[in-house]
């Protein structure tokens, strides 16, 4: 068989040798011109053999070129956008910052001047501008180089990235091959193109697709980034300086290099009117104008909301991969819950509760570093520590090989530094980076949230003071002890249990032994103020009061189990430890879960997942994702219900913490509220959670550490740092008469029987025989709840 075949390409290499040898006489015969023409012939079908075998890739030598497929469909990278739910974008996420645009959105200056400048024959070639190469070939023989590539081969090498992207072939590592290759790629991809879209459409592609600089990819992003203006809306100038960055986006940078770019700019108005498009009194007129800039680089966290961005990337990136898109770069349009308006309000409340707190923890701490133990004593290596967790720290220990002497000499050598500043927003320091380190740690933080009971859309997301120096989130990143809070699951345990607002119980020293770790213990909680009253009072005035005892007295009847499982019914998702201390808040929740749970007393006991997506549309409008109600029963109407009464009861009962409320201009509206405070250990964090018919808003205050507090209660306390945030917020909400629908009161008779009394009020009054409080309770009307408690309040407790 082998014999065969060695004798078949035998005699077939005998009869290609033998036609070429009588090929050659019969050409030697032929006249002068058809010898031209015949090598002009046999030039182009060796030329269209090679375009072929380039574009089919041959046996792997050329490399991939761009398929029918993909230039029938070009799939280009698209910043997808965030729309609040009244309609406005507010940020991005994108790998290259380009949001297409029509051609009829395109400044007609402005393609006048791309093609007198990059493509006079844009109209008359197909692809491909063989007068141009030629052209360009006679300049380089003389010296001068210029280009040749059309605009349609520069939307090639924009789209299909053919001189990076696809030139792997075995030629594509030869230098002199590759370029070549890749300029044949180009050729041969444009010819397609122009097959394919009308010259409309490639001029469209083509600004749609080319890098400005700047991080501004696309003609809708270069207007904004250097003019704070529309496509449409370009002048000639803008138009001109545009089109001359194109040329170089660094060399003719207006920002980097304004003469050079000045004279580019000249260039192409010079080329406009040697095109006829404007007229020599124009041209000369424009000359003399400056380039006049508005320039902004837009970054990936730029615009509102940016916590909340951060966390929903998170969320989003997991639908994204099971989905099949992109969230960088496949221009989605999110739309989300956040709501731009009670967005703003949010974020001024929080910045500016949290420059009276600052204010005040400076003051508290002059002349002292804050992170202390509960003795009072600094705690030892504390900066240190942080240090040792730092990125710079863990690069200079591989540096240095572990030589801890250069480490230590590099960490508190002084260097300018940029630091946040209340007043400047930013400022520059010369400082070592130990030292920035005992900077930053010397501030408070915090977090807002506002959410809707009925719907579950957050509408408002604050994670911190400020996104670019704590990218941290404490809404629903964060985890910190909940403190009084916490109680709200304690009481619901006990309503479930068939306990009322009115059942009396005393305000007692308590023992609760437990073991841990097969060790036996003994927990001995006391009151926020160290005294116990020792008489009988009201559920509902000790929850009012957060009376801590009252709370363990019922976690011991009900039992930490159902507490855990009435928690995580109602919306808490964090794993809980089922000790004692769980009942005071010792165990770590979020805040958005948190506030999410007092929803669900609100929602009438319905717990509905917190929703931050609406609806996702790609590129073309096409729905690709719609949010489902997720809503299931927690608890029943009744424990609702009465849990509310409680709720309500911090504003109206003596002593109540959340009586501050009535400090701030919340009740004129006709609108009900409720609340709870909550404060944890050493008064590390301050909580709040304030409720009303339509919007649950919580707020958390503390340091970025849990060592780093204020050291009183009348400094640190969920009343004084927490509260001020959601009443100077919904202060804003109510009196935003576009926001009406945020108003409202909770129901004066409940839907179904209530079998249990609510409708008691506790009246306080002193001693004559000393200066303690006593209580006598009453089954009362509950007094009017736009009108403060006559009464003195008690000293408030957490």
């Amino acid at each position: 068989m082998l014999k065969k075949i060695m004798s078949s390409l035998r005699l077939y290499w005998t009869k290609l040798k033998a036609w070429r040898v009588k090929r050659r006489a019969r050409f030697r015969t032929l006249p002068w011109y058809r010898k031209i023409a015949n090598l002009i012939i046999s030039f182009l079908v060796l030329f269209l053999l090679y375009l072929f075998l380039v574009d089919i890739n041959f046996l792997w030598l050329f490399g991939k070129s761009p398929s029918m497929k993909s230039i029938k469909d070009p799939n280009q990278s698209v910043a997808s956008q965030i729309i609040s739910a009244d309609g406005k974008v507010i940020g991005k996420y994108f790998h290259e910052n380009r949001m297409p645009v029509e051609y009829n959105e395109i400044s007609p200056m402005l393609i006048k001047a791309l093609i007198s400048t990059e493509d006079e024959r844009f109209y008359s070639h197909h692809g491909v501008d063989f007068k141009g190469i030629f052209a360009a070939a006679k300049d380089a023989m003389h010296g001068r180089s210029r280009g040749a590539s059309t605009i349609t081969q520069q939307l090639v090498k924009n789209m299909f990235k053919t001189r990076k992207q696809y030139s792997t072939g075995i030629f594509g590592y030869i230098p002199g091959i590759k370029l070549l290759v890749a300029k044949t790629k180009e050729w041969t991809t444009a010819v397609k193109i122009e097959m394919f879209y009308s010259k409309d459409e490639i001029l469209t592609m083509y600004l749609n697709t080319v890098d400005f600089g700047s991080n501004a990819y696309g003609i809708k992003t270069a207007a904004k980034t250097f003019f704070k203006t529309t496509p449409s809306k370009l002048t000639t100038e803008q138009s001109a300086t545009l089109v001359g960055l194109l040329k170089a986006t660094t060399s003719y940078s207006p920002i980097l290099h304004p003469k050079r770019s000045m004279e580019r700019r000249n260039v192409v108005l010079d080329n406009l009117l040697s095109h006829n498009v404007i007229t020599a009194r124009e041209c000369d007129s424009l000359k003399q104008l400056p380039i006049k800039l508005d320039y902004s680089i837009e970054q990936a966290f730029d615009g509102d909301a940016l916590h909340f961005r951060s966390y929903l990337a998170k969320e989003l990136e997991g639908w994204c991969k099971q989905n099949g898109y992109d969230l960088y770069s496949d221009g989605l349009k999110i739309h989300v819950t956040i709501d731009t308006r009670l967005q703003k309000y949010a974020e001024e409340a929080v910045d500016k509760q949290m420059r009276r707190v600052q204010k005040r923890f400076n003051e508290h701490w002059q002349g002292q570093n804050p992170w202390q133990d509960e003795n009072h004593q600094e705690i030892p290596s504390f900066i240190e520590d942080i240090a040792k967790r730092t990125e710079y720290y863990r690069a200079l220990k591989t540096r240095f090989a572990n030589n801890m002497d250069s480490v230590h000499v590099y960490m508190n050598r002084p260097h300018k530094i940029k630091l946040f500043d209340y007043e400047k927003g930013e400022i520059e320091k010369e400082l070592s980076p130990m030292d920035s380190i005992r900077y930053m740690n010397r501030f408070m933080h915090a977090g807002f949230m506002a959410m809707e009971p009925e719907s579950g859309f957050v509408r408002a997301w604050v994670g911190d003071v400020n996104f670019k120096y704590w990218q941290y989130d404490n809404v629903g990143q964060s985890k910190r002890q909940p403190g009084s809070t916490f109680k709200l699951f304690v009481y619901t345990a006990a309503m479930m249990h068939g306990m009322s607002p009115c059942d009396m119980m005393t305000d007692k020293q308590v023992s609760w032994p437990y073991r841990e770790n097969g060790e036996d213990k003994m927990w001995n909680p006391h009151n926020a103020d160290g005294r116990f009253g020792g008489y009988p009072i009201t559920l509902k005035n000790a929850f009012a009061r957060s009376i801590n005892s009252i709370a363990v007295q019922l976690a011991q009847q009900v039992g930490l189990k159902d507490i855990v499982k009435y928690a995580h019914l109602m919306g808490i998702k964090t794993p809980l430890e089922e000790i004692p201390a769980l009942s005071l808040g010792a165990s770590d929740v979020s805040l958005l879960e948190l506030v999410n749970s007092y929803c669900t007393v609100v929602n009438e006991g319905n717990y509905h997942e917190r929703v931050l997506v609406t609806s996702i549309e790609d590129r073309d409008g096409n729905v690709i994702y719609t949010y489902k109600p997720v809503v299931r029963p927690a608890i029943p109407y009744e424990d609702a219900w009465l849990m509310l009464e409680l709720l309500k009861g911090g504003l109206t009962e003596p002593g109540g913490t959340t009586q501050a409320l009535w400090e701030w201009d919340l009740f004129k509206w006709n609108t009900d509220f409720g609340g709870k405070t909550g404060t944890s250990s050493n008064h590390s964090d301050a909580w709040f959670v304030g409720v009303t018919p339509k919007l649950v808003g919580g707020a958390w205050v503390g340091g970025e550490h849990r060592a780093v507090h204020f050291r009183t209660g009348s400094l640190g306390e969920g009343s004084k740092s927490a509260l001020p945030i959601f009443a100077m917020f919904m202060e804003k909400v109510l009196a935003d008469p576009a926001l009406a629908q945020y108003r409202g009161k909770f129901p004066a008779k409940p839907k179904q029987t209530i079998t249990r009394n609510y409708s008691c009020h506790t009246y306080m009054q002193r001693s004559s025989a000393s200066d303690s409080l006593e209580s006598t309770e009453g089954i009362e009307p509950m007094p009017d709840a736009e009108q403060p408690a006559e009464e003195t309040p008690a000293e408030p407790t957490e």
